[in-house]
């Protein structure tokens, strides 16, 4: 499958999940241009410090645009499948495109128990409180746990290498499991470097 791909550290969109964008580069609107008048799809990726694009990433539907009086687009992209990049393509537009295939995420809804929604809610509860960002949880308590985690995963301000690590599970068990350590060690950071301090 070739796809157009829009290369943007920190912004990683997961398969499930809605990324807003707003598109005012010129080889990016027309990377949407292109987008439209075939069937949607935008691969969302990151790269790494020598700006070469990681294996995984994820790709995603436009299920919503609209265009601004001064030629930006506003589009929402629809998270499907993750995929993993085969090679790049040589250069035909001023974006970059990729042939790519589709990969499977296990939701393995077996494993989740109340038990594990409460610690991942109780962990995320210390985080937010001491990277002091303003959120209401009880706003997400009722959503699907599924969504909870990938929610969790794109909101907060990991660096791109834990988000990338995040995006490259092949399981809902794995995920939950990474995503916990993650919040883990970043709430014993800050309480560490506080104690230096």
């Amino acid at each position: 499958m070739e796809i157009p791909i829009f290369p943007l550290n920190g912004a990683v969109l997961f398969p499930g999940t809605s990324l807003p964008l707003n598109i005012f580069e010129k080889r990016y609107i027309e990377m949407v241009d292109y987008a439209l008048s075939k069937e949607r799809y935008i691969g969302m990726i990151q790269s790494n410090e020598k700006n070469k694009l990681y294996n995984i990433g994820c790709i995603g539907k436009i299920h919503s645009f609209s265009e601004t009086t001064d030629g930006r687009y506003l589009i929402s992209l629809q998270g499907t499948n993750c995929f993993k990049v085969n090679k790049e393509l040589e250069k035909k537009y001023k974006f970059r495109m990729v042939e790519a295939e589709m990969l499977d995420f296990e939701e393995d809804r077996n494993f989740i128990n109340e038990k594990q929604k409460n610690n991942l809610l109780d962990k995320y509860s210390q985080y937010i409180k001491v990277k002091k960002i303003n959120l209401n949880l009880e706003e997400i308590q009722n959503i699907d746990f599924n969504q909870i985690i990938k929610f969790i995963a794109m909101i907060s301000p990991f660096s791109d290498i834990e988000k990338q690590a995040l995006l490259e599970t092949k399981n809902l068990s794995d995920f939950y499991k990474k995503l916990h350590s993650i919040l883990e060690l970043e709430i014993v950071e800050d309480n560490n470097s506080k104690t230096i301090n």
